[in-house]
């Protein structure tokens, strides 16, 4: 006889319908998440007040790192670790995370004498990163151990402790990693920034390694965009109307404008396409008089190291496509089209 079929979509259902009965009613989650939020405050605020001779060990031992400052940790601490390397990356000190199950299958090699090792743990007691430590002990690595256990055995094998204290969880449980999450997290934040607050680190060199995004573009200066050399159209005042239309139309990319320059090479205008649209809607135009009877005589410029967001707001203000860009002798050394504003997604 045919065996009856399975019924194990049904069991399911039930299952859920049980554990939904005996789960107690939140009459009010707002409340409720208030609470979560309220104890990881406490949490940070908590480990604020116990940071002291540890912290500033740390930071003695980071700014003293001649290699790298690799981040360790695993599980939620893990996830907290990368970030912390990428802030210190993303701020000028060279950093990588080294998973601590990884490390011991040949990702030690990473390591060299001389790195600061930062072990992110709340208990102190996770086997993955102790397993670790006679590696880091024979590989000469500083080691900093960041825990809520400033007596377990990471700190006891660490040459710097910052102690985030013993911490309750925000879960109904008291189980899931929350608050201890949140003072990792903030602690690592707070010696990132102490880091870069203590030494010279300038909005140019955070520019170099933010070349994308919004926070580069905000760093971004005119010569970088600035179209220049072949592409930077210039003509004589004394050239006549023909040529100066024949060089804009000539030149790479035609930016639809061209800087007027007298006998020293110094501006003394500029010629755009909408100077011409005008002349031939009065009826006034000749190609053969010179530029510099019909060029605008008072044009906006900037200089190469102006900020390109200066430049585009400049450019926004007097409803210009084209803005000379000079150096301090008065030469135009580039040009800034409304097209390279797009290309960098300043407009």
């Amino acid at each position: 006889m045919p065996r009856p079929p399975l019924r194990l979509a049904s069991a399911r259902p039930r299952r859920a319908e049980k554990v939904a009965q005996e789960a107690p009613p939140l009459e009010d989650p707002l409340a409720y998440a208030r609470e979560v939020l309220e104890a990881e405050a406490r949490a940070i605020r908590g480990t604020g007040e116990l940071l002291g001779e540890g912290f500033l060990r740390a930071l003695a031992l980071i700014e003293a790192c001649e290699g790298h400052v690799v981040v360790t940790g695993i599980g939620k601490p893990g996830f907290i670790a990368q970030k912390l390397s990428a802030t210190l990356a993303s701020t000028g000190v060279p950093s990588f995370y080294l998973h601590p199950a990884e490390a011991v299958h040949g990702d030690l090699g990473r390591l060299s004498k001389g790195d600061v090792v930062v072990a992110l743990s709340n208990s102190g007691a996770t086997e993955e990163l102790l397993r670790l430590l006679p590696a880091f002990q024979r590989l000469g690595s500083i080691l900093i151990a960041v825990t809520g256990d400033a007596r377990s055995p990471l700190a006891r094998g660490a040459q710097a402790v910052i102690d985030i204290g013993a911490i309750a969880e925000a879960c109904p449980l008291g189980l899931v990693p929350t608050a201890s999450s949140a003072a990792l997290h903030a602690v690592g934040d707070a010696l990132a920034m102490t880091l870069l607050k203590r030494r010279p680190f300038t909005r140019a060199e955070y520019a170099v390694i933010h070349p994308a995004g919004k926070l580069g573009r905000s760093v971004m200066r005119v010569h970088e965009v600035m179209r220049q050399g072949l592409a930077n159209p210039v003509v004589k005042a004394t050239s006549p109307l023909s040529r100066v239309v024949a060089v804009m139309t000539e030149t790479p990319g035609r930016p639809g404008a061209a800087s007027v320059v007298d006998r020293q090479g110094r501006m003394v205008g500029i010629f755009t396409d909408g100077d011409l649209r005008r002349l031939v809607e009065q009826g006034q135009v000749s190609f053969d008089v010179p530029v510099r009877q019909v060029m605008g005589k008072r044009p906006r410029f900037v200089g190469p190291q102006e900020l390109v967001l200066t430049a585009a707001a400049l450019m926004r203000e007097a409803r210009v496509d084209q803005l000379p860009v000079l150096d301090p002798d008065g030469k135009p050394v580039g040009l800034l089209d409304v097209q390279d504003l797009l290309a960098a997604r300043m407009v």
